[in-house]
């Protein structure tokens, strides 16, 4: 079984800075794109930023400039750094990966969810 497992949520206030870490764990052979989800009360869940294996990133154009992925292959963890946070951002964000189990076979895992709150 593989889980993701986020962590550095919280608490900020509008042009603070926050970063989530998810490792990957369990019985898999290797990920392919790592990614970040989010979704604020009452809206779908969107894309936030991914990045593949080989490290090309996509961001949505609410973040650019602002947040940054990153991901530690040696450790398996996706990472998120958000700069210049605004209330806008406030949300619960959701790590996500695509692995490749032993049989071959490709799974799309998700992780728990971590709140982030953007207010003064």
């Amino acid at each position: 079984q593989v889980q993701l497992v986020e962590s550095g949520g919280g608490l900020v206030q509008p042009g603070g800075s926050l970063r989530l870490a998810c490792p990957v764990s369990g019985d898999f052979f290797s990920i392919n794109v790592m990614g970040w989800y989010r979704q604020a009360p009452g809206k779908q869940r969107e894309l936030v930023a991914r990045v593949t294996s080989n490290g090309r990133t996509t961001y949505a154009d609410s973040v650019k400039g602002r947040f940054t992925i990153s991901r530690n292959n040696a450790k398996d963890t996706v990472f998120l750094q958000m700069n210049s946070l605004e209330p806008e951002d406030t949300a619960v964000y959701y790590c996500n990966a695509g692995v490749i189990v032993g049989t071959g076979r490709y799974l799309e895992v998700w992780g728990q969810g971590t709140l982030v709150t953007v207010s003064s």
